[in-house]
Parts: C-alpha cells; structure tokens; sequence
C-alpha cells in the first residue's frame, strides 16, 4: 500500500505544476512556506519529541481519556455552531451526545455515545461562516496552529473561548490544558505524520491542498458544489438524446 501511495504521490508530482488556481488559493505562498519551514522545525525539535515521550510514558486507557475529554468539550461548540447553521436536529443530535458523554462516560472520560451510535459531526465557527456563503479567501499557515484560511483566522479567537484552557480563569491551569491539548493532538498524529514523510514530495503543497479540499468538504457536508472543472467535464448529450432531469443547486445541509 505504501508503495502505492509514494508511486502516486510521483505521478502527480511530475503532472502538477503551479497554475493559477493554485496562485489564486495562495498569493503568499512565499510567506506561508517560511511560516510552514518555521513550523516543521518546531516540530522535529520540541513537539514530536514530547509527543513520543508523552506516548511512551503514558498507558494509552489514560491518553484516550484526555483525547475524549477534550472532544467532549469541543462537542459542546459543534453543537452550537450545528444550531447556528440552522441543523437544529443535527445541533440537537450533538447535544444528546454531549449529554450522554458527560453523564455516563464519567464527564467525558469514556465514549459511550459513540457505542451508542451518536455520531460526532464536528463543527467550528470558520464553518458557519462558510455556512452562510462566506468565502475561505487566500490560505494561510499561522505559527504553530499551522494550516487556515483568512476565513477560519478570523474565527479562531471565537473558536477559542470554547476551549478547555477558557473555561478556567486560572492563568496556570489554563496554560497546562493548552499545552496537554497541544500534545494529546500531537501524539495521535504521530502515525499521520510519518505516512506523509514518505509520500509527499513537497509536503508543503500536500499539506495545502489537503487542508483546502477537507474544510471545503466540512463546510458543505461533504456535499461540495459542482466547481467550473467539474462542469466542463461533463459529458455533452448527444444529439437526440434526452435532456438529464433538473437538479437542485448544491446547498450546505
């Protein structure tokens, strides 16, 4: 399988090069390479050491613990933005999996929702921009926080007081639940990153374009519009032939 992806990861390589749809979705990819150059280095200094160590140290029934807790604080803001977005039975849907989380997996602590078959449909206010037709805009690599938009940058600092290190006004506390989140994300990415070592030539355009089409399938559900190249792709009825049946336009769900 691996050799497969890294076989791929060549063919589009040597078909792919800049374009103007690529310029246009990154007009400062000249900054962003340096921000991503910044942050790869953080990384293999600080970041994936602690990581590795965390992982090493810490027997997994625990770092599972932390990961639901932390998805069950953020489960609360999807719900939320679920509302926001006018999906009151998907916001509602969340709230019972919050709920059920919070009371039977001991304040989040276990999953029990997802045995239960409550979906987690994660959400974020960068969505609900989108939601109501706001465009992504260019892409940005913030320090750190690494790939966004212009769209999610300006809905980070809202995103961020539903975080866990704001719901305590202890500046201490705060600052060790953001560090433990930073880690805990870190660590159960660790497998995901050394698969993209091995297949991405320039990590930096896989990282982008993964990024871009992922938040374009969240916004819309994965249900994305027809873009300009899917329509010039698609076949011409020949003559005589009958028209395809009208469909609606694509809307967020």
């Amino acid at each position: 399988m691996k050799r497969v992806l890294r076989v791929a990861a060549v063919v589009l390589a040597a078909t792919a090069g800049p374009t103007l749809a690529q310029s246009a979705k990154d007009p400062v990819e000249g900054w962003n390479r340096a921000v991503f150059g910044f942050n790869e280095g953080l990384d293999k200094a600080v970041l994936k050491p602690v990581a590795e160590g965390y992982r090493a140290v810490v027997p997994e029934l625990v770092r599972n613990g932390v990961t639901n807790v932390f998805a069950n604080i953020g489960d609360g803001w999807s719900a939320i933005n679920q509302l926001l977005q006018g999906k009151p039975v998907a916001a509602a849907e969340m709230t019972m999996r919050v709920a059920t989380n919070t009371l039977f997996g001991l304040g989040g602590l276990f999953d029990v929702a997802s045995d239960l078959g409550i979906e987690r449909r994660t959400e974020d206010f960068g969505q609900t921009l989108g939601r109501w037709g706001l465009p992504a805009g260019p892409y940005l690599v913030l320090p750190v926080l690494g790939p966004s938009s212009v769209r999610d940058t300006a809905a980070l600092p809202i995103d961020l007081q539903w975080s866990a290190s704001a719901l305590t006004s202890d500046s201490g506390t705060a600052a060790g639940l953001t560090t433990l989140r930073i880690v805990d994300v870190r660590t159960n990415l660790l497998s995901a990153g050394r698969l993209l070592d091995e297949i991405a030539l320039d990590k930096y355009v896989f990282v982008r374009d993964g990024y871009l089409t992922r938040r374009q399938s969240q916004v819309y559900d994965g249900e994305p519009p027809a873009t300009k190249d899917d329509q010039d792709e698609a076949p011409v009825p020949k003559p005589g032939a009958p028209a395809p049946a009208a469909t609606p336009a694509s809307v967020p769900k």
